[in-house]
């Protein structure tokens, strides 16, 4: 069960990763190595918040902040190990505060604050109908 569900968690965060990686790859194709960048930042966040808002409302088997620490630490791992190590052979993409470390804060924060958003939902919501489950109207 353990594994199960770690590797659900774990599934979810590569899902996030590989739109990013899309993001990069398509955007430095099509366009400059800045302007990519810039949309990278700005969609990264949006691609979390959506992973992470599937996670929560179909799984939600760990809390907010463990699962934004799991997903970013994911991306930062497999950015670290695949893309400088393998792909780019240089560990230079780790400099760029635009390129790293600002989507990195924004895939943390998104994913943090999805999860916090659906889970205060979810318990008010069961907090509510276990109110009312004595309640009779007639």
């Amino acid at each position: 069960m353990v594994t199960r569900r770690t590797l659900i968690v774990v599934a979810h965060a590569a899902v996030g990763w590989a739109l990013c990686f899309a993001t990069i790859g398509i955007g430095m194709a099509l366009t400059t190595d800045q302007t990519a960048l810039v949309v990278h930042a700005v969609t990264a966040p949006f691609y979390f918040a959506a992973v992470s808002a599937h996670y929560f409302i179909r799984f939600g088997f760990t809390a907010p902040v463990p699962t934004a620490a799991v997903f970013t630490g994911f991306v930062i791992a497999t950015d670290y190990l695949l893309v400088a190590l393998v792909i780019l052979r240089s560990l230079k993409m780790f400099t760029s505060v635009l390129g790293t470390w600002i989507p990195f804060t924004l895939i943390f924060l998104a994913t943090w604050l999805t999860g916090a958003s659906i889970t205060r939902r979810a318990a008010q919501r069961s907090r509510v109908r276990a109110g009312s489950a004595g309640t009779s109207w007639r």
